[in-house]
C-alpha cells in the first residue's frame, strides 16, 4: 500500500518537473525566438539604414551631377543664347543693308514706281521703264546681284559692259542707272555710255574710278532724267571722257537735263568734239577734283546756274571758257581760263548776275564779264590788241607773281580775281617777257591798261 502511495508521488513529481522542464524550453523557443526576430528586425534596420545612406549617397551623387550638369546646361544655354543673338545680329545687319539697299525704280511708260531687291534672280531683266523682260526679248541684260557691297551696283565699261549690284540695265554698249544709288563706275571702251535715267526723287552717286570712256554717238554720260545727281571723282584716279556726233541736244561730254554736281579728290579730263565739255539745262555745281576741259564750244555751259565753291579748272573753251545764262557764282577753288577766237565770245560770260565772294579766276580772252558784286578789289587788263596763242603770260601783284600761263586761242582782255588783292595793292601784267605800267588798285573794279 505504501508502495502505491510512493509510486503515485513518484509520478506526479515527475510530471511537475516534466511540466517545469517544458515552461522553461517553450521560454526559451519563446525568448530565442524573439531574439531571432529582434535580430532580424535589426539587421533588417541596419539593411534598410544602409539602404539609406547608400541611396541618400546616390541623392547626392545624382544631384552633384544634375547641379554640374544644370552647370554645363546653363553654358551651353548661355553659349547658344550668345551664337543665337550674334546671328540674329548679323541677320539683322544684313537685313538692314537689303533693306537699305532696296530701291525705288520708276516705271518710264507710266510715272509710277516698283521696287527692286537683291532677291531678284540673275535672269531677269529690270529696265526701269516697266514690267520685266528676258534678255532674249529685249537685248538687255540686269545687273548682277553681289550682296555686301557698299556700291548699289559695280559698273566695269569695255566693249562688253557688265554690272554687279541692282538698278542697272545694259542695252548693247549703253549702261543705264535706273534708279537711286551710289554706282561705281570702272573700266574703259571705245564706243559706249553710261546713262542716268530715273524719273523718282532719289538721290543718284556715279563714281568715276579711273574710266576712260568714248562714245562716238553722243555724251559719254548722259543724266538723262535723275531730279539729284552727283557725280564724283574718285581719291587718286584720272578719268578720260570724250563724245562725239551732231547731238544738238545732249550737247556735253557729261550733259545733264537737271542740276549736276560734281565733287571728289580724283582727276578728269574732257574732250569734247561735239560741243560742250559740262552742260547742264539747269545748274552746274563745281564742289571739287581738278578738270583739264578742251572743248569746241563752251568749256562748261548751262542754262541757269554755274557755281564753283572748290576744285583746280583748266578750260580750254573754243568759244566761252565758262557761260551761264543766268547766274555766276565763284566762291572758292583755282580756275585758269581761255576762251575762243570769235570777237563776241569770252573767256566768262554771265547773262545774269556775276558773285565773287572768293577763290581764284585767271581768265584771258576776247572778252569777259566783270563781277557784278565781288568781295574785294579785281583786275581787269585792256591789251588794246590782239596776242596770239601760246603768248606767255604773267600777272604779278604787289611783286608777287600769282599765275604764268599761256592761253591757247588769240586774247586781248585778262581779268584776275584772288583774295590777296586790296586797296594799295600794286599790280602789273607781264607778256612774252614784256612788263606792262604798274598802278596802285582802288577798290571795287580796275581796268589796267597794260601799255
Amino acid at each position: 500500500m505504501e508502495y502505491k502511495r510512493f509510486a503515485a508521488a513518484f509520478a506526479a513529481v515527475s510530471l511537475m518537473i516534466t511540466a517545469f522542464s517544458c515552461g522553461d524550453k517553450k521560454e526559451n523557443t519563446k525568448d530565442s525566438s524573439d531574439t531571432a526576430v529582434e535580430s532580424e528586425v535589426s539587421a533588417t534596420d541596419i539593411k534598410s539604414t544602409k539602404e539609406k545612406d547608400k541611396s541618400s549617397e546616390d541623392e547626392t551623387e545624382t544631384t552633384k551631377k544634375s547641379d554640374k550638369k544644370t552647370t554645363t546646361d546653363k553654358k551651353s544655354d548661355s553659349k547658344t543664347t550668345e551664337k543665337a543673338d550674334k546671328k540674329n545680329e548679323t541677320a539683322t545687319t544684313a537685313a538692314d543693308k537689303k533693306s537699305a539697299k532696296s530701291t525705288t525704280t520708276a516705271g518710264k511708260s507710266n510715272g509710277t514706281a516698283s521696287t527692286t531687291s537683291l532677291e531678284v534672280s540673275p535672269q531677269s531683266i529690270d529696265t526701269g521703264r516697266g514690267t520685266s523682260s528676258s534678255s532674249s526679248d529685249s537685248g538687255s541684260e540686269p545687273a548682277q546681284s553681289e550682296p555686301g557691297s557698299e556700291y548699289t551696283a559695280e559698273i566695269t565699261m569695255g566693249a562688253s559692259p557688265k554690272a554687279v549690284g541692282e538698278n542697272v540695265t545694259i542695252e548693247g554698249n549703253t549702261v543705264i542707272i535706273t534708279a537711286g544709288g551710289d554706282y561705281l563706275v570702272k573700266g574703259s571702251t571705245d564706243n559706249g555710255q553710261v546713262c542716268v535715267s530715273t524719273a523718282t526723287e532719289e538721290k543718284v552717286k556715279v563714281i568715276l574710278d579711273g574710266v576712260d570712256i568714248a562714245n562716238s554717238a553722243g555724251p559719254a554720260i548722259l543724266i538723262d532724267e535723275a531730279k539729284k545727281c552727283t557725280v564724283e571723282l574718285m581719291n587718286g584716279t584720272v578719268s578720260v571722257l570724250r563724245d562725239g556726233a551732231k547731238d544738238k541736244i545732249n550737247d556735253g561730254v557729261i550733259f545733264s537735263n537737271d542740276t549736276l554736281r560734281i565733287k571728289g579728290g580724283g582727276e578728269l579730263c574732257i574732250y569734247s568734239n561735239n560741243a560742250h565739255g559740262i552742260a547742264s539745262d539747269d545748274d552746274v555745281i563745281i564742289e571739287g577734283g581738278t578738270f583739264e576741259i578742251n572743248s569746241i564750244k563752251s568749256g562748261i555751259y548751262a542754262h541757269d546756274d554755274i557755281t564753283v565753291n572748290d576744285g583746280e579748272l583748266t578750260i580750254f573753251g573754243g568759244t566761252n571758257g565758262l557761260k551761264s545764262k543766268g547766274t555766276i557764282n565763284i566762291n572758292g577753288g583755282r580756275c585758269v581760263i581761255s576762251g575762243g577766237t570769235k570777237e563776241e565770245k569770252s573767256s566768262i560770260y554771265a547773262g545774269g548776275p556775276f558773285n565773287y565772294t572768293g577763290g581764284y579766276v585767271f581768265a584771258a580772252g576776247n572778252q569777259v564779264s566783270a563781277p557784278t558784286t565781288s568781295a574785294n578789289p579785281f583786275v581787269i587788263v585792256d591789251l588794246g590788241g590782239s596776242f596770239d596763242a601760246g603768248s606767255a603770260v604773267e600777272m604779278v601783284l604787289d611783286s608777287a607773281q600769282m599765275i604764268a600761263f599761256e592761253p591757247h586761242n588769240n586774247f586781248r582782255c585778262l581779268m584776275m580775281l584772288a583774295p590777296e588783292i586790296s586797296a594799295g595793292s600794286s599790280y602789273y601784267t607781264v607778256i612774252n617777257g614784256s612788263g606792262g605800267k604798274t598802278i596802285t588798285l582802288a577798290d571795287g573794279q580796275n581796268i589796267v591798261d597794260y601799255k
